[in-house]
């Protein structure tokens, strides 16, 4: 009896674990279900690693991907940055399938639902890999693998423009348990910090990280600290609506203020690029600011095709906020207050004072 039951139990695991291998001898691919969406429209399908495996599937294929009515040619990847801003990929993520858009929504820009089918197949082998290797970036977490403090912690002052000496700041986060969020929490007390943008944690993640740093939970229970929760896709409604909410906040609240996502690095350069537009900064300053999270994390070195690459980032958000039109020093101040007025929804007035907060 004990035999026959092993027996089912493992037919029945077999069963599973193939049922999203579906094609026949000599063709690659899989199928499954959308089993989750994520809070930044990111998609994961009940489809396993195992799975993937013995289907055929690997990392730097080319696969066509089929959903709804629609068929999507796309690589099949490592992490976000393995595809240009506003492209879309697949990946494994936590031992399962996912779709995604680098800085964009998955699920809102495709109409993707739970329980959509999903099926896959490769188109070519391998001709992705090349790319992959060329965009890889590997971050130590080894204070003794960076220059300085500061280097390590991403921390720095944003000072470029009009914008006063000392009254602004973008750092990775000052408040999670890792090896870096303690040297991060130094700087913000060393500069005295008075109101902190925290543009990663959701209302609940920041409740639980707020034990890590006495001087962020101090700031928070004087009403100091926002959270937002934010992604990365700078013309979604859900960016505009708390991108809107964290300057109203600065609006309300006096600096020096700290700018930080998780790594200060993709949603704090969003934002920091928006501010320093605003306050007449240059294409290049703003490029260069970006990129030195780049060079802190990444040893990445100015003139390479691969930074190269990665700046592209941000030249493409700055287009992005114009209307994909190029942006230049002579139009780059007036896009960011057209941003600010007609996407985010500041009024012209909340504009004036975001600009007195941070130059007086």
């Amino acid at each position: 009896m004990k035999k026959n039951v092993l027996k089912s139990i493992t037919v029945f695991i077999f069963i599973t674990l193939f049922s999203t291998v579906i094609f026949a001898a000599g063709t690659q691919g899989f199928s499954g279900n959308v089993a989750e969406i994520d809070k930044y429209g990111n998609v994961r399908l009940d489809v396993t690693e195992e799975a993937v495996k013995l289907s055929g599937v690997e990392v730097g294929d080319i696969l066509e991907v089929k959903f709804n009515d629609k068929t999507l040619i796309l690589p099949f990847a490592t992490a976000y940055g393995d595809v240009d801003r506003s492209s879309a990929l697949l990946r494994l993520n936590k031992g399962f399938v996912q779709m995604a858009i680098n800085y964009g929504n998955f699920a809102t820009f495709f109409s993707v639902a739970l329980n959509n089918t999903v099926t896959v197949s490769v188109l070519e082998k391998g001709t992705y890999k090349a790319q992959i290797e060329l965009r890889k970036l590997v971050k130590s977490e080894e204070r003794k693998d960076y220059p300085s403090d500061q280097a390590f912690a991403n921390f720095r002052e944003i000072s470029l423009g009009w914008i006063k000496p000392g009254i602004l700041f973008r750092t990775s986060h000052p408040s999670v348990a890792d090896s870096r969020s303690s040297y991060v929490a130094a700087f913000v007390e060393e500069y005295q910090i008075q109101t902190i943008i925290n543009l990663a944690d959701t209302q609940a993640e920041l409740q639980e990280n707020l034990k890590n740093s006495k001087y962020y939970e101090d700031l928070y229970n004087k009403g100091s600290v926002i959270a937002l929760g934010m992604g990365v896709d700078l013309l979604s409604k859900d960016f505009a609506a708390k991108l809107k909410t964290a300057f109203e906040f600065m609006i309300e609240h006096r600096g020096p203020y700290a700018i930080h996502c998780l790594e200060g690095k993709d949603r704090a350069g969003i934002v920091s690029a928006i501010l320093e537009g605003l306050m007449g900064a240059t294409v290049d300053e703003i490029v260069n600011d970006y990129m030195i999270t780049y060079e802190n994390y990444y040893s990445m070195v100015k003139g390479t095709e691969r930074y190269d690459l990665i700046a592209k980032i941000m030249t493409d958000q700055l287009k992005e906020m114009n209307s994909n039109k190029p942006v230049t020093d002579l139009n780059l101040r007036s896009v960011m207050f057209l941003y600010l007025k007609n996407t985010v929804g500041l009024s012209d007035e909340q504009i004036a004072l975001l600009r007195t907060r941070i130059s007086e």
